[in-house]
């Protein structure tokens, strides 16, 4: 047989998606209108790493929450007793840097009830798309300063593992800058694998 008859196979590879190509929206990192929404505006601030512990570049960490008063911009939440606020979105996206890290101004989520109407602890829903992911990973943000909800949360409580449970907790880190002014930070690590791996949900 000819040499240019061989068959040689392809070498098995991922190839996109390209999110920061397509997907990339600075506007979408504030969920605040410039500061104008209501409440306490926070900076969520965190790196993605792979199993090997690399930083994950052009990845994007999406996020969903309610407003302050506990009320998401959905049709689906009709609560009247709880206000809308027309300058906040409740929806932002993030991508990662060539280091790794997103990084996020909203404002602190109010409580909103779980099943059984029982108040779950302020939280923010993420959602974590990167290259090579079939199926984008569903987590959640807690607070390390909301200690009375986050005991009696019930999704948080599900996970019995404790050092699993710690993966969902933002820890603050003081102010966002140097200004005393600046909102307070609050640091989330991303583990897609391996040891200290994030809490995903299977959804």
């Amino acid at each position: 047989m000819a040499a240019a008859d061989k068959l040689i196979p392809t070498a098995s590879q991922t190839v996109g998606p390209f999110f920061a190509f397509a997907l990339n929206r600075p506007e979408w990192t504030d969920l605040t209108e410039g500061g104008a929404a209501k409440g306490e505006t926070i900076r969520i601030e965190g790196r993605i790493v792979d199993g090997d512990g690399a930083p994950v570049r052009d990845a994007f960490v999406e996020i969903w929450q309610a407003n302050a008063a506990g009320r998401y911009a959905h049709p689906e939440d009709d609560r009247e007793d709880k206000p809308l606020d027309p300058n906040f979105r409740g929806f932002g996206r993030a991508p990662t840097g060539e280091d790794g890290v997103y990084r996020i101004v909203t404002i602190r989520p109010g409580q909103v009830p779980g099943r059984g109407n029982a108040l779950q602890a302020p939280h923010i829903l993420v959602s974590i798309f990167a290259r090579g992911l079939l199926k984008h990973l569903v987590t959640r943000i807690y607070f390390e300063d909301e200690e009375a909800a986050n005991a009696t949360d019930p999704v948080l409580n599900s996970i019995e593992d404790l050092a699993v449970r710690k993966t969902l907790i933002a820890a603050r880190r003081g102010s966002g800058g140097d200004k005393p002014s600046a909102p307070p930070t609050y640091r989330f690590d991303i583990v897609l694998q391996g040891e200290n791996e994030t809490a995903f949900f299977d959804l």
